[in-house]
């Protein structure tokens, strides 16, 4: 027996709200429905993911455990951007460990977290390639971030991309990158002449 309820808030979340759920990024509440599951009676948020195309029930008492939260508040994300133009950090250590330590960030939920993957992980035209397992954890990341930015700034996913990947071309390290290849191409055009 399923009964939906469709305005009644619980823990602050409420139907019709645009979520984080940290292990498939933005959905929205749907519904919150009360289900008979072994003879006890749960409340659960129903909870859509788009892109994925699935639908998640949460039960209302998990969802602060699960890490499910609103979405971040727009002084956070400008926070984010911060960190996306920053310098990368990448540890000295064997990938398997660093994979893993990527991995539980973007699991983990929390925006800041997800958006030092995308900057330590980002590679430009300039660099070398990234090996399909360092790609994935860059995508998974980054869309991550793209799907949260885009619901919190009020624009589609293509503009979000942009943003983001703006401010990772602005980063210190890459900002350098470009100078050197400009220093590098107008000594190549004076020794030509």
């Amino acid at each position: 027996m399923t009964t939906t309820k469709k305005t009644s808030p619980r823990g602050g979340f409420k139907t019709g709200e645009a979520i984080v759920y940290p292990a498939h990024g933005v959905g929205h509440i749907m519904a919150i429905e009360e289900q008979e599951v072994a003879g006890f009676k749960l409340e659960l948020f129903v909870v859509s993911f788009e892109k994925d195309k699935m639908v998640l029930r949460v039960p209302t008492a998990k969802a602060a455990s699960v890490g499910m939260r609103k979405l971040a508040e727009p002084e956070h994300v400008e926070k984010v951007l911060v960190v996306l133009s920053g310098r990368a950090r990448i540890k000295r250590t064997m990938w398997s460990r660093r994979a893993q330590e990527y991995e539980a960030k973007i699991n983990s939920g929390d925006l800041v977290s997800v958006a030092e993957v995308v900057r330590d992980l980002y590679r430009s035209e300039a660099q070398p390639e990234q090996s399909y397992s360092e790609r994935q954890l860059y995508e998974a990341a980054l869309e991550r971030v793209v799907s949260e930015v885009a619901a919190v700034n009020k624009v589609t996913a293509t503009e979000a991309l942009a943003l983001i990947e703006g401010r990772l071309a602005k980063s210190p390290r890459r900002v350098k990158a470009a100078e050197g290849e400009a220093d590098t191409s107008e000594d190549q055009e004076e020794a030509a002449a």
